[in-house]
C-alpha cells in the first residue's frame, strides 16, 4: 500500500478575527502561516498545536486549516466543517483503488495533483500529491465531477 501523510483538517469561519483569538488566543495554537486569495476572494491560515509548530513550518505536522471566505455566507453544521486532507505518494494509484472499492472519485484528479472523495459518513476528504503534480493521464483528465465534494 502506498504511503501517506495526515496533512490537516479545514473549518471554514465567519470571523477570522474571533477565530484566531479562540484558536491562539484561548486554545493556545500558533499562526504557521496566511495565505490570501484575492481572485477567490478568501483566505486560509493554518495553525498547529504548540508542540508541533516548529515541525508545522515545514509542513511536517498535522495543522488546522482556517478558511475565511470574504463575503458573507451563512454556514450551517456540516458546511462550516470542510475537509479531511492526506498527502499520497500517487493520487492515481490511490484513486483507482479508492474507485475499485466503490468509492466515487467526487473530484478526480484531472491535475495530477488533488482529488477529493467521502467517507461513508459522507466526510470530504482531500487527496493532495507528494511532490510535484504528476502528467495527467487517462483516465482522470477528462473526468467531470460527481456529487459534491
Amino acid at each position: 500500500m502506498a504511503a501517506m501523510r495526515y496533512l490537516h483538517t479545514m473549518v471554514r469561519v465567519h470571523d477570522l478575527a474571533s477565530s484566531l483569538a479562540f484558536y491562539c488566543g484561548v486554545l493556545g495554537m500558533v499562526e504557521i502561516s496566511r495565505k490570501e486569495f484575492p481572485q477567490g476572494r478568501f483566505t486560509l491560515v493554518f495553525l498547529a498545536a504548540p508542540e508541533d509548530a516548529s515541525r508545522a513550518q515545514g509542513e511536517r505536522a498535522p495543522m488546522l486549516e482556517l478558511t475565511y471566505n470574504w463575503d458573507p455566507e451563512k454556514y450551517g453544521e456540516g458546511r462550516n466543517f470542510g475537509h479531511l486532507a492526506f498527502e499520497v505518494d500517487d493520487i492515481y494509484a490511490i484513486c483507482a483503488r479508492l474507485e475499485a472499492s466503490g468509492v466515487v472519485i467526487n473530484r478526480p484528479p484531472r491535475d495530477g495533483h488533488m482529488a477529493f472523495v467521502r467517507s461513508p459518513d459522507n466526510i470530504s476528504v482531500e487527496l493532495l500529491q507528494k511532490g510535484e503534480a504528476l502528467a495527467p493521464r487517462d483516465p482522470w483528465k477528462n473526468m467531470p465531477n460527481s456529487g459534491q465534494w
